[in-house]
Order: structure tokens, then C-alpha cells, then sequence
């Protein structure tokens, strides 16, 4: 249960135009923007993050990209993010077999090599501490460029910044997957 009211009813301009331009892209009022909306600052910093990733962020294939966001989110076990990453995922045409085996990718066979140094990458950058070695780093840049490099860094940063905070104020499915599913 949300920590935080997520009613945007009464809001200033920011959160009206924050709220229409998620209805428009993804049908519904997404509960992160909901819960920032108290703090227009958070709200603003936090979506202009977001519409930059999105803009520019495209150097990684999308599902490399997919599992190192699926990764930071099931560790933290956010589970708001475990959801909206599966749509994601879905919309992006990513495997959902890849997405569903994220939480016991060592056990899995669906992966590629590069797939997997990117899941045990992005499970050591988000274990506190960081357990990131130079040996998995140089494994990992085997495959991936600079820029490749530096993407996937970023990405599952700013996971763990969504993850740990939509935990925190306690979101939780929003019902994205089941609108992915096969009926």
C-alpha cells in the first residue's frame, strides 16, 4: 500500500501536464508520478531524467537493456518496477521468457553470453556494496563499446533510484503485465 496519497487532484500545472502526458503514453496516471507530485521539484528533476533516458538512451539493444533494468528491480524487489519493466519489455519485443527467468538467470538456459555478464553486472552494481570486479568489467567491455559501456552503467543506476524509491513508498503493481499476457 502506497506510503504517500497518489491522488494528483488539484495539483498545480506541472502535475496536470505530468498526469495527461502519462494517460496519453501509457493509458493510466503512473502511481511514481502520482507519489512525486507533492513535491513538484522531485516530480520535474525526476521526469526530465526519465524523457532524457528515453530520448537518448539507445546505444544498448534492447534486451540487454531490458534485463539490466529487470535485474536491479527484482533484487531491490520493487515490485511496481518488476511490472512496468515486463511491459516494457513486451513493447520493446524482448523474449518474455528472458524477462520472466531474471530472478534465476543462473539456472536459466534462455541466455545468451553477453546476456548473462550483463545480468551479473547489473546484480553486482545493485548489492550493497557494489560488488563490481575489474574482471567482470573487462569481461562485459569484450562485448560492449564506450558508450555501450557507459549506457548500461546509467541504466541500472537509475533503476536502483526508481526501484529503492517506488519500494520505499510502498507501490506496488500497477497491472502492467497482465495487460501483456495472452488471454
Amino acid at each position: 500500500m502506497a506510503r504517500v496519497p497518489l491522488d494528483i487532484q488539484g495539483k498545480g500545472l506541472l502535475v496536470r501536464l505530468a498526469g495527461w502526458y502519462s494517460t496519453r503514453k501509457y493509458g493510466k496516471i503512473l502511481e511514481p508520478l502520482a507519489a512525486a507530485s507533492p513535491h513538484p521539484g522531485v516530480l520535474a528533476a525526476t521526469g526530465l531524467l526519465e524523457l532524457g533516458a528515453q530520448r537518448w538512451w539507445h546505444r544498448l539493444d534492447p534486451t540487454l537493456h531490458c534485463l539490466a533494468v529487470q535485474m536491479a528491480s527484482a533484487q531491490i524487489g520493487c515490485s511496481w518496477c518488476l511490472d512496468f519493466g515486463y511491459w516494457e519489455a513486451h513493447h520493446k519485443g524482448v523474449d518474455p521468457a528472458k524477462i520472466r527467468d531474471v530472478p534465476h538467470w543462473r539456472d536459466s538456459d534462455v541466455y545468451s553470453p553477453v546476456e548473462r555478464l550483463v545480468l551479473e553486472y547489473a546484480e553486482a552494481m545493485t548489492v550493497t556494496p557494489p560488488t563490481v570486479t575489474d574482471e567482470l568489467v573487462a569481461r562485459l567491455r569484450e562485448h560492449l563499446d564506450d558508450a555501450q559501456f557507459v549506457e548500461l552503467t546509467a541504466l541500472v543506476s537509475v533503476e536502483n533510484l526508481r526501484s529503492r524509491t517506488n519500494a520505499a513508498l510502498g507501490l506496488e503493481s500497477q497491472g502492467f503485465k497482465a495487460i501483456c499476457e495472452v488471454r
